[in-house]
């Protein structure tokens, strides 16, 4: 399936705006011209040959901030889907052959998560266990881990009711076996494309928290971050959202293109891809076969006849 998906041009853009964040995640600090703490006279400057996309209020440069604040707002998104996925998934693929009191107790914690106040629970969460970002990516986790889990369940079921898996259980076959041999590469492109789609939720979710200032808190950067710091000043400024939101709006449409990509190559659409680029390959053999025959000659060898001697 990952070589349907990198046919896709919308997967190649995805992944390469996702590469220009990877770049920014794991280099953005060491890039950043100064000190992102670092406090100047020169408040709100605007863009120049020193500080190409100005100062805050309090002097900061805004692209160094941006840069240092870069790892700490996607490491968090990734942690925060790596939370859900490990909450959700697996025991919505053992809901369906375990017991009947885990399937009904997992299934009511799941209603649960899914009745709460997102944004209640996560401020609850951040005043019991403390104002950290450990505290919000176990919040946002856990309220995002309900759709991984009823994905998994889901395509679960679909599995365990078709007659191979029927027959390995008749067969004897462990409940690992059966997940490992035939489950999990069917549910693995649902998964695999709520992955996606919750990485794009989970960085606006973790920025909007980083804008209220749970989680992280000032003056550590993040993007939510700056993003709030730079709205107070609108009137000297009113370019300044516009960094940190376009990187926001970039990482978000990566993710929900790549999801798409993944969604189609794992679809009609991708079936139909594999199908058209085989035709095409098996023509173009013909084509080069057919043209290889043409122009080789056609030799004939006839056998000397013997002269008879008088």
């Amino acid at each position: 399936m990952v070589k349907t998906v990198l046919k896709l041009p919308s997967a190649r853009i995805a992944l390469a705006m996702l590469a220009f964040i990877l770049f920014l995640t794991l280099f953005g600090p060491l890039l950043a011209p100064y000190d992102p703490l670092e406090n100047t006279a020169l408040n709100l400057a605007p863009p120049s040959a020193a500080h190409w996309l100005g100062t805050d209020y309090l002097g900061r440069d805004v692209l160094s901030r941006i840069l240092a604040g870069a790892p700490l707002s996607v490491a968090s998104t990734g942690l925060v889907a790596a939370i859900a996925l490990v909450v959700g998934a697996i025991p919505g693929i053992l809901s369906v052959y375990l017991t009947s009191v885990f399937e009904w107790i997992s299934l009511r914690v799941v209603d649960t998560f899914i009745a709460l106040p997102f944004l209640v629970f996560a401020v609850a969460m951040t005043a019991l266990l403390g104002n950290g970002i450990t505290q919000a990516m176990i919040a946002v986790g856990l309220l995002v881990s309900p759709l991984f889990y009823r994905v998994a369940r889901s395509a679960t079921l679909s599995v365990a009711r078709s007659q191979y898996v029927e027959a390995a259980i008749l067969a004897g076959a462990t409940t690992g076996w059966i997940v490992r041999r035939h489950v999990w590469s069917k549910v693995l492109p649902p998964i695999a494309i709520s992955l996606a789609t919750t990485l794009g939720v989970g960085l606006v979710v973790i920025s909007s928290l980083q804008f209220l200032g749970i989680g992280v808190q000032p003056p550590t950067p993040t993007w939510g971050g700056i993003l709030a710091s730079d709205l107070g000043y609108l009137q000297q400024q009113p370019y300044a959202p516009v960094f940190p939101t376009a990187l926001i709006l970039i990482t978000v449409l990566a993710f929900n293109l790549l999801a798409d990509a993944i969604r189609d190559a794992a679809g009609e659409t991708g079936r139909a891809l594999i199908g058209s680029r085989a035709a095409k390959a098996s023509k173009a053999r013909r084509l080069a076969a057919a043209a290889q025959a043409a122009v080789s000659p056609v030799s004939t060898t006839a056998a000397p006849t013997p002269q008879e001697q008088p």
